[in-house]
């Protein structure tokens, strides 16, 4: 699957990243999506200075800024991953993650996004991977099925109640920013702020959430196959 990509202009690529704030800021959103707030707070910057270096990333092309589908005055950044250049030097010098016992992932319904994230994580990586919801459907959504089918993809038709399926040791990987914003969950965890495709109800909105989730896995799945090369040595 493919979304393009390849629009923005190295030099002003490399101009953004050449700050040590704001590449530290890049490689902390290479995994995970994050709120101007949170990250003014993880790197203890005034919001009036953060946001003139979110500014200058966003303008270079190495962020996007996306609305929160729960609360509209929440706003996520997002590296922006369809870009292959961005992926390139962003990705420069990230080291592997610990690798969990398996990667859960979660939204409201488990009927749509959760389903097919687990079903593209089988396509990327040997480590095991679930998926649930924080209000279950009674089964995976037709469409969801429909578009799993024509990528070659098995969505797992179990519904799993996320308090119920979570296990000590999985890596929660919200997909949904109402479960994100509502569920009180610890331990490790990312955010991917996929919009959802439901409400639309057209195969377009599902096959692109499917390509936004095989892009965010892409990136995240061989972090931990690095350290398992690794340990094998």
């Amino acid at each position: 699957m493919s979304n393009g990509g390849g629009a923005v202009d190295l030099v002003e690529v490399h101009a953004a990243l050449a700050d040590p704030l704001r590449l530290a800021v890049a490689q902390y959103l290479y995994d995970t999506d994050e709120t101007p707030g949170r990250l003014g707070e993880r790197f203890s910057v005034p919001s009036n200075l953060l946001a003139h270096h979110l500014g200058v990333l966003a303008a270079a092309g190495v962020v996007t800024r996306r609305r929160s589908e729960h609360d509209g005055r929440r706003q996520y950044l997002q590296l922006s991953h369809f870009e292959p250049m961005v992926r390139q030097l962003v990705g420069v010098g990230i080291g592997a993650r610990p690798q969990p016992e398996r990667v859960l992932f979660v939204c409201t319904r488990n009927s749509a996004r959760s389903k097919l994230a687990s079903a593209l994580w089988r396509r990327h990586s040997l480590l095991p991977s679930a998926d649930a919801g924080t209000a279950p459907a009674t089964a995976p959504h037709h469409t969801a099925n429909a578009v799993a089918e024509r990528l070659g993809l098995s969505l797992d038709r179990a519904m799993r109640d996320v308090e119920r399926a979570r296990r000590p040791g999985d890596l929660v990987v919200t997909v949904c920013d109402h479960v994100q914003e509502t569920w009180d969950h610890d331990g490790p965890g990312l955010h991917w702020s996929v919009p959802d495709p439901v409400p639309g109800g057209a195969e377009a909105d599902f096959v692109g959430a499917a390509e936004t989730l095989e892009a965010r896995i892409s990136i995240l799945a061989p972090q931990f196959q690095k350290e398992s090369s690794h340990d094998q040595h």
